[in-house]
């Protein structure tokens, strides 16, 4: 009976409904409000470049101290700043995020030790390099990370994309060729013990940052995978990273690093001691922004606009360093930040020229969450 109402045709007749009744007008809905400051594009992409910035020059404040040994530490510091905004901003309701599960920190907790791998490894780069080279070899991540996709997801590369990747490498063979003759020029010559020292202290940086970008690579890679089984959002993948690291770098910090008092004075020298330990604070919290100004960065422009936003934002970055920093500025160092630069732009581009191909199967591509597409921006 039910189906046969359903298929039956009705009539009304106006004139048997008489005079219409008077009922109360529906309620009206009280416009919604837009905040001009949350919705304006250029001010969410300034607070994404604005935020990497300072984050890259506070850890690079921080680790540039004399002789500052204590890396686990410094990482501690970020993780636990981390974990208490954003649960402040939970708690406030600003932010949402799932609640701490046994079952998916231990999917998840791989995921943690590839970032400890991944963080640590950037942060005794950066301590040997200058900010201009360092963001310059991070550039070299997109390619392992391309190719990784190619064998485990069934990704391609593009000819616009192979080309981009050569201009990476001869940005990193620019950058390290002006670096190794600057520290050359600088103390003399090769015979001189300080240009020995200096190209020691490269090498150290560059072997590094060689660790580095197959740490990251594995572990964005290796996240993406992961994120199938437990479909983290933006604010859950911060909360299980940072709460889940916690621990392992506080054991390593306690039984690895010096922490005689002697090497503390060293590391934390009084003169220095407020502000190192604030930019440590200032750093961790700017990992939070970072990762909520890229969100809003998406979803105020377009994740076109995005990628271009995540491939310009290395000239900044690498200016900054030579700005606040003793970076040697040369025709070599200027001449690898351009390159580099325009290496992230055709990236950019052939990536964006990628997506806007029609599909003709079904997508197989996993979403990942804003703070996972900014790390991997910030390796263009």
């Amino acid at each position: 009976m039910a189906d046969n109402k359903k298929t039956d045709d009705y009539a009304i007749n106006m004139s048997d409904l008489g005079e219409p009744s008077k009922r109360a007008p529906s309620p009206m809905r009280p416009p919604q409000r837009h905040n001009p400051v949350t919705e304006n594009a250029m001010i969410a992409i300034l607070s994404y470049c604005g935020s990497s910035i300072l984050m890259t020059v506070t850890n690079k404040y921080v680790l540039s101290g004399v002789d500052f040994n204590l890396n686990f530490f410094l990482l501690c510091v970020q993780s636990v700043v981390c974990v208490v905004a954003i649960q402040t901003c939970k708690t406030a309701g600003v932010i949402t995020y799932r609640d701490f599960n046994t079952e998916e920190a231990k999917k998840w907790f791989p995921i943690s030790l590839l970032l400890i791998g991944m963080i640590y490894t950037g942060s005794k780069a950066l301590k040997f390099l200058s900010i201009p080279v360092y963001t310059i070899f991070k550039n070299l991540t997109i390619i392992l990370i391309a190719y990784g996709e190619v064998l485990w997801f069934g990704g391609s590369v593009t000819s616009m994309t192979l080309f981009s990747f050569g201009l990476m490498v001869v940005s990193s063979i620019i950058a390290a060729w002006a670096d190794i003759r600057h520290a050359l020029g600088s103390f003399g010559g090769e015979a001189s013990s300080g240009a020995t020292d200096a190209i020691s202290t490269l090498n150290s940086g560059y072997l590094w940052m060689l660790f580095n970008c197959f740490c990251s690579a594995a572990y964005l890679l290796g996240m993406r995978k992961r994120m199938k089984l437990t479909n983290f959002k933006d604010f859950d993948t911060m909360y299980y990273n940072n709460l889940l690291t916690i621990p392992i770098l506080l054991v390593a910090s306690l039984f690895v690093e010096d922490w005689s008092s002697a090497n503390i004075m060293k590391n934390f020298p009084p003169d220095q001691r407020n502000s190192i330990i604030l930019a440590m604070v200032i750093s961790g919290l700017c990992s939070v922004f970072i990762s909520y100004s890229s969100a809003w960065c998406v979803r105020v422009t377009s994740s076109t606009t995005y990628s271009m936003v995540g491939a310009l934002n290395k000239l900044p970055i690498a200016i900054s360093g030579l700005i606040f920093f003793d970076a040697p500025v040369n025709f070599g160092s200027v001449s690898a930040i351009f390159v580099g630069f325009v290496s992230g732009i055709v990236y950019a581009v052939a990536k964006i020229q990628a997506s806007s191909k029609p599909k003709e199967v079904l997508p197989t591509h996993v979403p990942v969450s804003a703070s996972t597409q900014s790390a991997r921006d910030s390796l263009r």
